[in-house]
């Protein structure tokens, strides 16, 4: 795997090293021996996909407060998406700072997003699928978010929003 660190320290793209031949390809995706040498959380205990039927459709931006903050691997399977970043780490040099990377089915890149960041997507083909794997379980009483197209992070999302539910439509203003 190759490991190449963001704008936004902590957060990685990781590519693939692929091992090709006449038959096709095989790589890693993940190696927790790999993960701790870049001083990433190796320890992923949860997987989940996400379906979205429509381009445009934006989820996010989620995360998971303290105590059971998360890292998160995303990787998109099926189609594409506009995968977002935003550090909300207050003592980070790069707070409300938030970086953008396509990861698509065809470039199988991968972005590892640290705990304290909030993330989100907006689909860039129809039928898209992304796959998370998190560093720790669903606390419903942890999750939270911020809101797409909060001013104080300026996010420029590459088309006019599309499908959105109502809760990510709804949080409020960000203040800390």
């Amino acid at each position: 795997m190759i490991f190449t660190e963001t704008s936004l320290q902590g957060a990685f793209i990781i590519e693939l090293e692929k091992l090709t031949d006449d038959r096709g390809f095989f790589a890693r995706t993940f190696c927790q021996k790999e993960f701790a040498a870049h001083h990433l959380n190796p320890n992923l205990v949860q997987c989940n996909i996400s379906f979205n039927h429509q381009k445009g459709t934006l989820r996010g931006m989620h995360y998971q407060a303290e105590p059971h903050a998360e890292t998160k691997l995303v990787r998109c399977t099926k189609g594409a998406i506009y995968d977002v970043i935003i550090d909300l780490r207050s003592n980070s040099p790069t707070f409300k700072k938030w970086v953008a990377v396509e990861l698509t089915a065809d470039n199988k890149r991968m972005l590892y997003i640290p705990e304290n960041f909030a993330h989100g997507f907006q689909t860039l083909a129809d039928n898209t699928e992304v796959f998370y794997q998190m560093s720790e379980f669903y606390h419903p009483e942890s999750a939270n978010g911020v809101r797409w197209n909060d001013s104080a992070f300026g996010i420029q999302w590459p088309a006019d929003e599309g499908i959105i539910s109502v809760k990510d439509q709804q949080y409020s203003d960000f203040n800390l």
